[in-house]
C-alpha cells in the first residue's frame, strides 16, 4: 500500500515488530547550498537531527572535486547520510533509525523544510521484520 506525504511518494509498512525504519528519499532541485556547501549540509542534517529528538553521536562530510558532497550523520538511533550531485540537481537521502519510528519522520520532514527540493518522492520500509531472521 502506498500513501502520500505531502508531495511525495510513500510505502506504507508497519513497524509493530520491526527493529528499524528506513526512509530512502530522492530529492530533485532546491536551494543550492545544499547541493554545494559542505558546511551548511552537515549542518543542517545535525539540526534536523536534533530538533527531532534524535541524539548525535558524530558526523563526517568530503567534498569531491569538481563538486558532489557525501556525508553521514551517525546518530544514536542508527544514521542519515547524503550524496548530492549539484550537475543533476540531483541529492539522495536515506535516514535509518532503531525505536521509535517518530524520529525517522521528523528528520524526514525537518530535512525536506530545509533544502526545500522542487520534488522528491520517499521510499519507507520497514527493516529487521521477523520474516528475515530465518536462515537460508
Amino acid at each position: 500500500m502506498e500513501k502520500t506525504l505531502g508531495n511525495s511518494l510513500m510505502a506504507n509498512s508497519s513497524h509493530d515488530t520491526a527493529l528499524g525504519i528506513h526512509y530512502i528519499v530522492e530529492c530533485k532541485g532546491g536551494k543550492e547550498i545544499t547541493l554545494t556547501d559542505p558546511k551548511a549540509v552537515l549542518e543542517t542534517l545535525i539540526n534536523c537531527a536534533k530538533t527531532a529528538g534524535a541524539t548525535v553521536i558524530d558526523s563526517i562530510i568530503h567534498q569531491f572535486s569538481p563538486y558532489g558532497l557525501s556525508g553521514v550523520v551517525v546518530i544514536a538511533e542508527s544514521h542519515i547520510t547524503i550524496h548530492t550531485w549539484p550537475e543533476y540537481q540531483y541529492s539522495a537521502i536515506d535516514i535509518f533509525t532503531c525505536g521509535e519510528d517518530n524520529i525517522a519522520q521528523k528528520i524526514y520532514e525537518e530535512i525536506i523544510e530545509a533544502f526545500a527540493p522542487t520534488t522528491h518522492s520517499v521510499k519507507k520500509i520497514t527493516r529487521g521484520v521477523p520474516s528475515c531472521y530465518s536462515s537460508v
